[in-house]
């Protein structure tokens, strides 16, 4: 297994936790094993040093030297379009979806509650048509004749 991932000056990574939680950052130098200088001009992450462990790598990755100054990563940044990249991953409409779930009022829940009963009456109908078609078709059709297979004799 080969790593795609790896902790390297250039990499765009994920804060998972602490004050600046959810946002986009840039790895520009690796201090230790443990801590890295990273940068996040365009997503409001100032310059500081993090732990590896708030960290989730991207398969994002910009073009920049280590030690780079901020302005060299916001150039960097916006010629690779990372921030719409990022927004069509997978990974940040789950993060959004979330977001958007945790911000519904009672009534939000109740209509979408009542567009999902909806949506599943019409797919059980839907799914009852088709049933009731294969069982026709299978009454129609002639049986087929059943194997009949034969019996090991036992040798004394």
């Amino acid at each position: 297994m080969v790593l795609e991932r790896l902790v390297e000056i250039g990499r765009v990574a994920f804060i998972a936790f602490g004050p600046d939680e959810g946002k986009l950052c840039v790895i520009v130098d690796v201090i230790d094993q443990n801590r890295a200088l990273v940068d996040g001009p365009c997503s409001g992450v100032g310059r500081k040093s993090m732990n590896f462990k708030a960290l989730n790598l991207t398969k994002f990755k910009i073009p920049i030297l280590h030690s780079a100054r901020t302005g060299t990563v916001k150039k960097a940044w916006e010629a690779k379009e990372i921030t719409q990249k990022w927004e069509e991953t997978t990974w940040a409409k789950k993060l959004a979806a979330r977001e958007r779930r945790t911000k519904l009022t009672d009534f939000d829940r109740f209509k979408l509650m009542k567009a999902k009963q909806a949506r599943n009456r019409i797919i059980n109908i839907e799914f009852g048509k088709l049933r009731k078609e294969a069982r026709k078709k299978a009454k129609d059709e002639p049986a087929k004749p059943k194997r009949v297979r034969k019996r090991k004799s036992k040798k004394n």
